[in-house]
């Protein structure tokens, strides 16, 4: 390619870009309300968990306060806790599970604790005090029938208008869906546990 070419080039990408900034300006000064959302991340891939808790550190920063509420994985010990004690005065964190299913064997249990866990969450959600909550795996008590998924679309309109709701965990309920302002499906493509047979390793997986 000759100077010529090359500085052609460069001028058409610099309008190119130019255009799109244009569009992308008019799209922003077009969209200037604010709502409180009410977030799904859901779907068989990695990284609903870890993408919530994103907006965790984001809402953390801008020193609002957080509530966590965990429906499954209470019966780990996550790094994740470790991490956010820093935060003790903007955050609050409730693992209410007591593990997968496979290991605790106790269907009626496990729905008496998805029932404690959800009674704690619709505390933190019509707090007005609390900016955003994270309802981790309720999608998977859901599922599985441990709470009533009406129950939980109405606890969840009776929030603030500016506070923002994230509900995780795979196979969320179409009804959800529909009622949700924001759903991200995380798709799985590979995964080492199945294809490699690697274990869940720390700082990954937990």
């Amino acid at each position: 390619m000759t100077n010529s070419e090359t500085q052609l080039s460069s001028e058409a990408y610099k309008q190119k870009m130019q255009r799109r900034k244009e569009v992308q300006e008019q799209r922003l000064q077009a969209r200037s309300k604010e709502k409180g959302l009410v977030i799904i991340n859901t779907g068989p891939g990695k990284g609903k968990t870890s993408a919530a808790l994103g907006m965790v550190v984001r809402s953390l920063g801008h020193g609002f306060k957080v509530a966590i509420i965990q429906f499954i994985k209470g019966a780990w010990e996550p790094a994740e806790r470790r991490v956010f004690e820093q935060w003790q005065d903007q955050l609050v964190f409730h693992a209410m599970g007591e593990g997968f299913t496979w290991e605790t064997q106790d269907r009626e249990r496990d729905t008496e604790k998805a029932q404690e866990a959800w009674n704690t969450s619709l505390t933190y959600i019509h707090d007005p005090n609390y900016r955003l909550v994270l309802l981790d795996e309720i999608n998977v008590a859901l599922k599985l029938g441990y709470l009533d998924v009406q129950s939980v679309i109405e606890g969840l309109e009776g929030k603030p208008e500016d506070s923002h709701v994230i509900l995780t965990g795979r196979g969320a309920k179409d009804e959800l869906i529909e009622a949700a302002d924001l759903v991200t499906e995380m798709n799985l493509i590979k995964h080492p546990f199945r294809e490699q047979g690697v274990k869940a390793q720390a700082g990954i997986e937990f």
